[in-house]
């Protein structure tokens, strides 16, 4: 008997807002909604592929009314595939994160960034050609 890690659920304030960052950030699609859920991923799931093989997670991102109070316990790192770390910062910048002080450090070789609702995530080095 096993699982798979199906996907990843975000409580958030504005799911339709989150969700369209992140379908920038990762180039995915919106491929359900429901009241208060927009979920998000690179393939649309089939029962048949899931239990097949492990495949990429979706992300779930659900409304919820609490605000978020302290540094995410779990968070997403990504790493550009096209571009430099630096130019891809930039990029997200302009979709509306935030750089964020979780107590990395100045030799981190990693760039903590935030949402735009505050969530954390890193930015990897490149793997650019």
């Amino acid at each position: 008997m096993t699982s798979r890690f199906t996907e990843l659920a975000v409580d958030c304030h504005d799911p339709e807002r989150l969700a369209a960052f992140w379908c920038e950030v990762l180039d995915f699609k919106v491929i359900e909604r429901h009241e208060g859920k927009v979920e998000i991923g690179s393939w649309v799931p089939t029962v048949e592929e899931v239990r097949a093989r492990q495949m990429p997670p979706t992300v779930l991102f659900v409304q919820v009314p609490e605000d978020r109070t302290v540094k995410n316990r779990l968070h997403l790192d990504v790493s550009p595939i096209d571009a430099s770390t630096h130019d891809e910062v930039n990029r997200l910048l302009g979709l509306g994160a935030s750089r964020a002080d979780v107590g990395q450090g100045p030799d981190c070789n990693w760039v903590v960034m935030a949402d735009p609702e505050g969530n954390e995530f890193c930015v990897l080095r490149t793997l650019a050609p």
